[in-house]
């Protein structure tokens, strides 16, 4: 049973470290939506219930209670694409939710994911065996250590679209974020059918990442290991969207960025 009226209409559902924090902050900046100040709620990604009248549902909109009756409530949980229970939680919520993706190049967004691990201590591998034999440790923190797993945006598309029609995605690019700002608002205000606020949300820079002290800068052996990889999903996701990723097949893409 699903949760009646559910009040939370969209999401940032993905992908980790493509940008999502400034996305939040330009979303959080529109007077008609209402997302909470505290960005990940990780609340479809723990164990729920199927029967959403329950407890669960209310436990969820409490983070919402602030919210006026006019605007437009959501969150932003970069993990729920990549998690398919999630995305099965959240149709079993609201089977009408708007799902908003940000995607970047694979290879930078497994660079840029491993060096936060790095620096939070969680990971003590170097980049390329982290991305080889490292790979196993997924069975057992897949939060943790997904660096290659998470950039395979074809396959959780191809997951998304078995759970919501495609009418209710908006797949937008890190790259394009940051060159059209303006032009990649005005497509999320379409896509949630709100007007263009008053005074736009300044844009935000995604600074690429200077070498740190210990860590490595991506290796071009390995971004063409992870290239090589990733090529059939690719593929997959250029059908999905409809747009040319020639430039992830290539490499020629900036430096690795923070992608918060």
């Amino acid at each position: 049973m699903r949760a009646a009226s559910p009040r939370v209409r969209f999401l940032v559902a993905g992908a980790q470290k493509c940008g999502t924090t400034a996305l939040h902050r330009f979303l959080s900046a529109h007077p008609g939506l209402f997302l909470p100040a505290g960005k990940e709620l990780h609340f479809f990604d723990r164990p729920l219930p199927d029967d959403w009248s329950g407890p669960e549902g209310p436990l969820y909109e409490t983070a919402f209670a602030q919210a006026r009756p006019d605007q437009l409530c959501g969150e932003a949980t970069p993990v729920y694409l990549f998690h398919t229970p999630s995305l099965q939680r959240i149709r079993a919520y609201n089977p009408a939710m708007r799902l908003i993706l940000l995607l970047r190049d694979p290879v930078l967004r497994a660079y840029s994911h491993w060096r936060m691990e790095r620096t939070r201590g969680a990971e003590t591998l170097p980049f390329p065996e982290a991305i080889r034999a490292g790979r196993a440790r997924v069975a057992e923190d897949w939060r943790t250590f997904s660096y290659v797993e998470r950039g395979f945006y074809g396959a959780q598309l191809t997951e998304l679209e078995r759970l919501f029609p495609r009418e209710q995605r908006l797949v937008l690019w890190t790259d394009e974020m940051q060159r059209d700002h303006a032009g990649t608002l005005a497509r999320i205000w379409r896509f949630l059918g709100c007007a263009a606020p008053p005074v736009p949300p300044p844009p935000a820079e995604i600074r690429p990442l200077d070498p740190a002290p210990g860590l490595a800068p991506l290796a071009e052996e390995d971004a063409r290991y992870l290239r090589s990889l990733y090529a059939p999903d690719i593929a997959l996701t250029e059908a999905l969207t409809g747009r040319d990723l020639s430039l992830w097949r290539e490499g020629a893409l900036s430096p690795p960025s923070s992608g918060r």
